[in-house]
């Protein structure tokens, strides 16, 4: 259930922003395994905002989910991806000192087989996307 690299913590320090790798498949459609992201650490997080945390039970394992809403004791968050499990519904309440940053850009890149110039072009124009956060998520929680 990795989301993130674990390369994302290394290198850090002070830096206000990272990249991390994304892996598996709880934020798609939004996240693709393989994606990168554009880290703000330690920023202010609201609903709807694309964050990295820290699993509340494995530490050491960075996760990428959505943060819904503010609850006592931290923040409920959920991946996109309904089926694939893994978020607050299995783990409860993420005290907010386990939220590392929240992910402000996603990219893709180049594919293999994308060798044609249109192909190329295509990449480009859809490689670059900034993570706005998903003020429909509440509706998604409501609904579970």
């Amino acid at each position: 259930m990795p989301e993130l690299s674990q390369e994302t913590e290394r290198g850090r320090g002070a830096a206000p922003f990272g990249l991390a790798e994304v892996t598996g498949p709880s934020m798609v459609p939004t996240l693709h395994h393989g994606d990168r992201l554009l880290v703000r650490y330690g920023g202010v997080v609201r609903p709807g905002d694309v964050v990295v945390l820290r699993h509340p039970f494995q530490q050491d394992l960075l996760v990428v989910k959505r943060a819904v809403e503010r609850r006592d004791g931290g923040w409920w968050v959920l991946g996109d991806n309904p089926y694939a499990g893994g978020d607050s519904t299995d783990y409860g309440v993420v005290p907010g000192e386990l939220i590392l940053g929240k992910a402000l850009l996603r990219f893709r890149p180049a594919g293999a087989g994308q060798r044609s110039p249109l192909a190329a072009v295509r990449w480009a124009l859809s490689a670059v996307r900034p993570l706005l956060p998903d003020r429909s998520a509440s509706r998604r929680l409501r609904a579970r």
